[in-house]
């Protein structure tokens, strides 16, 4: 289908693969949907090192006089 959402296709994926009751089906948004689908593309980006040594920076693992410290 080009364009728009295949909602025959949808339809048929939460009611009977995904076996919803119809006012389920209706009671979602599209993207909760496609998550339950597993067609939600991944979420967000994939995590840059950048990112990560951000984090690592702001909450160390080694924090001194925690009660996981080792000698």
């Amino acid at each position: 289908m080009s364009g728009g959402l295949d909602w025959p296709g949808l339809i048929r994926a939460g009611l009977c693969g995904l076996r919803l009751r119809p006012a389920e089906f209706w009671a979602l948004t599209p993207a909760e949907l496609m998550l339950m689908l597993g067609l939600d593309g991944g979420g967000q980006a994939p995590m840059v090192r950048d990112r990560l040594d951000d984090l690592i920076r702001a909450f160390p693992d080694d924090v001194k006089g925690s009660e996981n410290e080792r000698d």
